[in-house]
C-alpha cells in the first residue's frame, strides 16, 4: 500500500505546479515598522526572479498566532529554489536577525493545494484529491460561464487564441484572489473532513 501511495505522488521536475511558501515570524516589540520595511524590500527583490507569482503578508492576529506571515509563490520548485538559494535573498536574511525573536516557521505546498489553504489549518492538512477536483470543476465551470456571459459580446470579434487567453487569465485571477479563499472557507467542514 505504501508503494502505491508513493507512486501516486511521484512527479517529474517541472511538472509539480506552483510552489507556495509560508514563513511566519515573531517580531520583537517596537521593531514592527522596521520589519514591514524589510518585508517590502524582500518582496520587491523576489519579484524580479523568474517564476515569481506574487506575495501576500498577513499582519499579526489571533489567527496567525500573533506572528507576521509572508506568503510567496513561484511557478515551480526549481524557480523557488533559485530564489531561496540566491545571494540576494541571503543578504536580506542577514538584515533580519535584530528584528525577530525565535525561529521562523516555514510551510510549503505544491500543486492545486494552494487554492485550498486556510491560515488557521496546518499546511499538511489538505482535502482529498477527489474533493479538490469536484470543487475546482464546479468553480471553473461557473466562472467560465459567468465570464462568457458578461464579456462574450465584447470578446466576440477577437481571435480565438486572444479570447481564450483573456478568459483564462480572468478565471485564474478570480479563483486565486477572490473565489477560492471564500469557497474554501465556506466548504471547510466538508473539504477537510
Amino acid at each position: 500500500m505504501a508503494d502505491s501511495c508513493i507512486q501516486n505522488q511521484l512527479t517529474e521536475p517541472g511538472q509539480e505546479g506552483p510552489v507556495t511558501v509560508s514563513i511566519s515570524r515573531k517580531v520583537k516589540p517596537g521593531r514592527e515598522s522596521e520589519y514591514e520595511s524589510w518585508i517590502s524590500g524582500v518582496i520587491e527583490a523576489a519579484s524580479d526572479y523568474p517564476g515569481h507569482q506574487g506575495s501576500n503578508v498577513l499582519r499579526p492576529s489571533a489567527s496567525t498566532g500573533n506572528r507576521y506571515v509572508l506568503i510567496y509563490r513561484f511557478d515551480n520548485y526549481q524557480n523557488c529554489q533559485n530564489w531561496e538559494s540566491s545571494a540576494l535573498r541571503q543578504e536580506w536574511l542577514d538584515k533580519l536577525e535584530p528584528l525577530i525573536e525565535g525561529d521562523a516557521e516555514v510551510q510549503r505546498g505544491t500543486g492545486l493545494e494552494f487554492w485550498f489553504d486556510l491560515p488557521e489549518l496546518p499546511v499538511n492538512k489538505h482535502p482529498s484529491p477527489h474533493k479538490m477536483a469536484l470543487v475546482l470543476i464546479a468553480v471553473v465551470y461557473l466562472l467560465i460561464m459567468m465570464i462568457n456571459l458578461l464579456l462574450g459580446p465584447y470578446l466576440s470579434d477577437l481571435d480565438l487564441w486572444l479570447k481564450s487567453a483573456i478568459i483564462v487569465t480572468l478565471q485564474v485571477l478570480l479563483m486565486t484572489y477572490l473565489v477560492m479563499p471564500r469557497v474554501t472557507r465556506l466548504l471547510k467542514g466538508w473539504l477537510f473532513k
